[in-house]
């Protein structure tokens, strides 16, 4: 994929995402984003290299439970 492909679809990722943490935390649309934009994950999310970016929105959600309860990921194979 190229970069500037990548970057056009990183605000459809992380827009599904922050609703998502929104509704399963009980948060606002505005504490979701801190929570995404905040993680190792999002870190990881943000480089096309990684292919985090290829995980559906639950699994990423997953990803996020994770690293809050335990401060660590570990990434599925894809």
């Amino acid at each position: 994929m190229g970069q500037e492909q990548f970057q056009a679809m990183m605000p459809v990722i992380s827009a599904d995402v922050v609703r998502m943490i929104a509704e399963k935390r009980g948060v606002s649309e505005k504490e979701a984003i801190r929570l995404l934009y905040t993680s190792k994950l999002y870190e990881a999310l943000e480089k096309e290299e990684t292919k985090v970016w290829q995980y559906s929105t639950p699994m990423l959600y997953f990803l996020l439970e994770q690293e809050w309860s335990s401060g660590t990921i570990c990434y599925p194979d894809v």
